[in-house]
């Protein structure tokens, strides 16, 4: 019984002590010759450096080009005859559909919004290298069967060698791609699109004439 006094002591003092340092001011140095500010939590947030304007546009345009195929795909569910070809939309539609996401939440997270508006005509984005123009798209759409999977590979292809320029412009661009994250996101891009373009090229060949 001696112990306990001591012991509860000590296990009192460490809880305070733990409760104070959740508690402790946050304090955000200031200039030289200034005074530090006191930060609250919330507000002491670790801030993102600025991106480069070519990485927002990258990413923007990125966006808008994944969109497309993710729009390719549903018609593929429908109007498409092969199974291992729908089963690869599939999965094309997934990667896109995430990476989407993904890029949506590196803009927003540096204050950029998913869409250059400034850039926009007419209130539709200007078509990124690769993607189908409107007569393409409506092409595919009023395709079914053979013939569909055979306008979906070339012009999944034609897209894919698309969002390869985009990479290369981005990495070609002064300044730009220096942000680790986005250059192992984009890099991710160009090996993932290169390897489907091969497979995609190997449906073609087992096409009928």
């Amino acid at each position: 019984m001696l112990r306990e006094k001591p012991i509860r002591s000590v296990l009192l003092a460490l809880g305070l002590a733990a409760g104070l340092s959740a508690q402790a001011p946050i304090v955000q140095p200031g200039a030289p010759g200034q005074k530090g500010k006191t930060l609250s939590p919330q507000t002491a947030r670790t801030t993102l450096p600025a991106p480069a304007e070519a990485d927002v546009s990258f990413m923007q345009g990125m966006i808008h080009h994944h969109s497309q195929a993710v729009e390719m795909v549903e018609l593929l569910r429908t109007r498409g005859q092969s199974k291992e070809l729908r089963n690869f939309g599939e999965r094309i539609t997934i990667s896109q559909s995430d990476e989407i996401e993904y890029m949506k939440k590196w803009l927003a997270d540096r204050g950029k919004p998913a869409m250059d508006h400034s850039h926009m005509d007419h209130g539709t984005m200007p078509l990124m290298p690769g993607m189908l123009t409107p007569a393409q798209m409506k092409a595919l759409s009023e395709a079914s069967g053979p013939q569909f999977d055979h306008l979906f590979l070339t012009g999944m292809i034609q897209h894919h060698t698309g969002a390869l320029v985009m990479v290369d412009d981005l990495f070609d661009t002064a300044g730009a791609g220096q942000d680790a994250v986005l250059f192992d996101f984009a890099t991710d891009i160009d090996n993932t699109q290169r390897a489907e373009i091969k497979i995609m090229q190997g449906m073609l060949l087992k096409e009928k004439p």
